[in-house]
């Protein structure tokens, strides 16, 4: 299955990245909160990605930084709202298709027109007639025709389009950080290959990353914090659910007091800080 969802011929690359997709189904089905970690991180991933098609260059660390870091008010730039967009695609309102033309083209700094237009028309004409890769593939380079600057909108449109297909309730981010940038020169049945290998490879991926992150959410649930200090309880809940979080007071806490927490779970090997500063820290599983 590994091998096969890097084969870039159309026959194997369809069936690889079905398989794959079906191992995939029941933990984009699970209503476990890592889910939501989970789908954070994989759009951070895809962010970084999309920005890297687009010229700029942020990366993961910047992009965590930036959303992590940013105070109420500020203006996250274009990368912060692309990645705020990534995130969006891992909530169940993604598919809500009436709201597309008004939301998305902000997201990835384009024009209201003509992306609505084309945006309205994919909502509508969902109609499950083609296989589900097919489908999400084939609408993404609808909106690949309105230009390379719409390359963000048409990776994230496939896959709330094959979530959509599959009945996943929220879509997971998998295309974007696995689909290589010749791929946009394709048509036709080399785009799907290239999709369906891209999908396959993102698949396999994602797997892994779950696990790793199901290993470390059920560690830290079964961890038993001897005077685990106020605040703790709101803190490994933030952990279980958010991509990095930083060491500042709470309801009832002071930062020095969760600074303290953070660095006896790093102790612990429950948590690990992100960013390899000694200040401006961030942690996450």
């Amino acid at each position: 299955m590994r091998q096969g969802a890097g084969r870039d011929d159309h026959e194997t690359a369809m069936f690889s990245a079905g398989a794959v997709l079906a191992v995939l189904d029941p933990i984009a089905r699970s209503e476990d909160p890592v889910g939501i970690l989970w789908r954070k991180r994989l759009a951070l991933s895809s962010a970084v990605a999309v920005s890297q098609l687009e010229g700029r260059r942020e990366g993961e660390a910047q992009l965590r930084d930036n959303f992590a870091l940013r105070k109420p008010g500020d203006d996250p730039g274009p990368a912060g709202r692309m990645l705020i967009g990534w995130r969006a695609l891992g909530e169940a309102r993604a598919l809500r298709s009436a709201e597309w033309p008004a939301s998305l083209p902000g997201f990835f700094d384009l024009p209201p027109e003509p992306s609505a237009e084309i945006l309205r028309d994919l909502g509508a004409r969902f109609v499950g007639r083609s296989s589900p890769l097919r489908f999400a593939a084939e609408a993404a380079r609808e909106v690949l025709a309105l230009g390379p600057a719409h390359r963000g909108l048409a990776l994230w449109l496939a896959d709330a389009l094959l979530a959509r297909a599959l009945g996943w309730d929220r879509p997971v981010p998998l295309l974007a950080a696995h689909l290589p940038r010749a791929a946009f020169r394709l048509e036709g049945e080399a785009w799907l290959a290239a999709c369906a290998s891209a999908w396959g490879r993102g698949a396999i991926a994602a797997v892994d990353i779950h696990v790793d992150l199901t290993r470390r959410a059920d560690a830290l649930r079964a961890a038993h914090l001897r005077r685990p200090g106020k605040d703790a309880a709101s803190i490994i809940t933030g952990l279980l659910t958010e991509d990095a979080l930083a060491a500042q007071a709470g309801a009832e806490a002071s930062d020095r007091a969760a600074r303290r927490l953070f660095d006896r779970l790093i102790s612990l090997g429950l948590v690990r800080e992100l960013t390899g500063r000694a200040t401006f820290r961030l942690y996450g599983l």
